[in-house]
């Protein structure tokens, strides 16, 4: 029986990053997965999808080159290659992972983890064959998969989730991608790139619902005017894939409708992982699908935690990886400080991007603040003229009182890499006529959250 400081189940971002950390704090560690390591997000989820967004991007600048003065022949798209590159860009990115696992000296044990009383766990190789590990500390890191509903049942070839949206033979005609996260319009934004007839249908009155309304508005317009048809208020009832086409039909405001599409995209959110990990045998709490955890990750048994997906915070790639550095820093006997999740930024990667961090200006509004709100439209930056990426904004919103800065909510260019400067300045509880002062450098698409504080207090210049 092999032991152990810390041994993780699950090797995504949460539990490879927690496992590097725990290295680096002088802990023998080991991490169990059953498929590959970088899990999900590395491999099927937010590399993978990234490739092909650019992809996507791409072409859409060849097809646009006039608007920048310059002149090429009809460019053709070759479905497979993309595919194919964005496969390569996960492998690497996993041989990245297994590199780092070599050089902090952490056991990889590949095969499905399963928790037995006395701090043990059990794997179970592809292969059938069970060996036990003992380990004082056992975190709990194995993330979600794609959620399906009664009435839209995921079979692979017709209805179809997010892993085999970006691994098709071929390119559909056409496409109804129900539910609009992330997941939801960034593929939307990709196959309608390539030329895909995209329909999405929410059940809510926006898409993106989690994002300040203006933003969801905003998105709403420039996917319509991209091609793209919206169907907001709406339910997919049920599905009928006995044809040649898939019939969707769809539950509206004015009545049922019915879409006809060469693929069905389920994209209505994530499932939890916790089947056959032997919680209940173990005695580890859960509700309604999540382990219960407090705010160091420790669930209600001696030296089990949970992290990432499994648990009660949003489903982010870096949450999981925060949560998983917190989690084993406490572990080592260290002070860190839980985290504030009022301050985790979101990213959409389609395009244009979307980030947001904080309040929304209704939820700003909700818990009593009286607010000052600041808008800059990308169409006043000189960088985004000359980038010809003028669509979008800055949202910043303000405590009036005392100049809190309690939410950013950007659409464009390269916002889900101007976000980090909120989430940075937030922490340090930095106001909005700190963020006034701070100089930008010109030209940049960072300046309009410079502009957009100005907004707020009335001192906007390039309004």
């Amino acid at each position: 029986m092999a032991k152990y400081d810390v041994l993780v189940i699950g090797g995504g971002p949460g539990g490879y990053v927690a496992a590097i950390r725990a290295s680096q704090l002088g802990k023998k560690v080991a991490v169990v997965e059953k498929e590959a390591l970088g899990g999900i997000c590395l491999n099927w989820g937010c590399i993978p999808t990234k490739a092909l967004l650019k992809s996507a991007q791409v072409f859409e600048y060849i097809r646009h080159a006039h608007d920048y003065g310059i002149e090429v022949k009809e460019a053709q798209i070759d479905f497979g290659a993309m595919i194919q590159r964005s496969r390569q860009v996960a492998d690497g990115m996993s041989k990245g992972v297994q590199f780092l696992f070599r050089k902090n000296k952490i056991d990889a044990l590949m095969g499905f983890g399963k928790l037995l009383p006395s701090n043990k766990v059990e794997v179970t190789a592809a292969d059938g064959q069970k060996t036990i590990h003992e380990a004082s500390h056992i975190i709990l890191a194995t993330g979600g998969r794609a959620r399906e509903l009664p009435n839209l049942k995921i079979d692979g070839q017709k209805i179809i989730e997010y892993r085999r949206a970006m691994s098709l033979d071929k390119k559909p005609a056409s496409l109804v991608v129900v539910g609009s996260g992330a997941i939801g319009v960034e593929f939307a934004y990709f196959y309608n790139a390539i030329g895909t007839k995209v329909t999405i249908v929410e059940f809510l009155p926006n898409i993106v619902p989690n994002e300040d309304d203006e933003i969801s508005k905003q998105l709403e317009r420039i996917y319509k005017k991209a091609g793209i048809e919206i169907m907001t208020n709406s339910e997919v009832t049920h599905v009928d894939t006995s044809g040649d086409k898939c019939k969707v039909f769809v539950k509206t405001a004015k009545g049922e409708q019915t879409l006809e599409c060469d693929l069905v995209l389920s994209a209505v959110g994530v499932a939890t992982n916790l089947e056959g990990l032997g919680l209940e045998e173990a005695g580890v709490k859960t509700e309604r699908g999540k382990v219960l955890v407090d705010e160091y990750y420790r669930t209600n048994v001696p030296g089990v935690y949970a992290i990432g997906d499994i648990t009660h915070g949003p489903a982010l790639a870096h949450v999981a990886s925060a949560e998983g550095i917190l989690c084993v820093e406490k572990i080592a006997g260290h002070h860190p400080e839980p985290l504030d999740y009022n301050n985790l930024p979101g990213c959409t990667y389609c395009q244009p991007e979307i980030a947001s961090v904080g309040y929304t200006e209704k939820q700003a509004r909700e818990a009593g603040y009286e607010i000052r709100v600041g808008k800059f439209p990308f169409s006043a930056s000189g960088k985004a003229s000359a980038a010809g990426v003028k669509d979008g904004f800055v949202k910043l919103i303000f405590d009036a009182k005392y100049g809190e800065f309690l939410g950013a909510h950007m659409i464009g260019a390269n916002v889900t890499e101007m976000i980090a400067e909120v989430v940075a300045a937030r922490k340090l509880e930095t106001t909005g006529y700190e963020i006034i002062k701070s100089v930008h450098p010109h030209p940049t698409m960072s300046e309009a959250i410079m502009e957009a504080a100005a907004a707020a207090y009335d001192e906007v210049i390039h309004l």
